[in-house]
């Protein structure tokens, strides 16, 4: 949970690099409650519920995954190839998937070897 916090207090923060592990446990929980809450809006009958969680959440969620393109040594910009159907939202995909570039870069020191120290 602590990954979703972290991510929650650097609300619109787009600059720095975040980890794969710090991106992947962000949507991970993301998912299981905009599901819950999914599931609850429609038992109580306001299904917008979701939908104003998801809203909520946005600003965090493009952040840090600008954070993760930044950690693989992307522009932020990049994010735009997912506007590109089908494609783009793989090319993407893979992105936020790969490690890691090990030295530093113009966005910030390595977040893994600093977790290490």
């Amino acid at each position: 949970m602590n990954w979703y916090v972290d991510v929650l207090k650097k609300y619109v923060v787009f600059s720095g690099r975040a980890r794969r592990k710090e991106y992947w446990m962000f949507a991970l929980i993301n998912l299981v409650i905009a599901i819950v809450l999914a599931v609850v809006g429609n038992a109580i009958h306001f299904a917008a519920l979701a939908a104003i969680y998801n809203l909520a959440v946005l600003l965090p969620s493009l952040g840090v995954a600008v954070r993760r393109l930044h950690d693989t040594g992307r522009s932020g910009w990049s994010i735009l190839i997912g506007i590109i159907p089908l494609v783009g939202w793989i090319i993407l995909l893979v992105w936020l998937a790969s490690d890691s570039k090990p030295e530093d870069n113009q966005y910030g020191a390595n977040p893994k070897v600093a977790a290490a120290v």
